[in-house]
């Protein structure tokens, strides 16, 4: 009876298991891009609502992320995920992202913690 209980928890145990890694890689892949200059990979890599309210009128996604010159990301220091919810913490950015049917998405980045208001964002939708 005790084996059984323990393997209960076990399984439980692991089917709680909290993936950090893929938002991470979209984290890091949307820096890449930026410091790669490839601004439409980085746009692509962005949440619908984020893509269409960061540029300005008549300007494209791209254009105004490379006004903004987000700072270089570097290493993950951190990931917290709440279920379809994740913050990204590098050496270098802050990102909020958010999960969809077809991956993470990045919904809010160039972030710096604002003391007890929330994270005041360069991009964010």
């Amino acid at each position: 009876m005790r084996m059984v209980i323990v393997l209960a928890l076990a399984i439980g145990l692991t089917g709680c298991a909290v993936d950090t890694a893929a938002p991470a890689r979209t984290a890091e892949r949307f820096h890449a891009a930026l410091s790669a200059h490839q601004e439409e990979a980085a746009c692509a890599l962005l949440a619908g609502q984020t893509a269409d309210r960061l540029p300005d009128p008549g300007q494209s996604c791209a254009t105004a992320l490379r006004e903004l010159r987000l700072g270089p990301g570097g290493a993950v220091t951190g990931v917290s995920v709440w279920g379809e919810e994740a913050q990204v913490r590098l050496r270098g950015d802050t990102l909020f992202l958010h999960r969809y049917a077809d991956g993470w998405r990045v919904k809010a980045a160039g972030c710096e913690p604002a003391g007890d208001l929330p994270y005041d964002c360069e991009v964010d939708g």
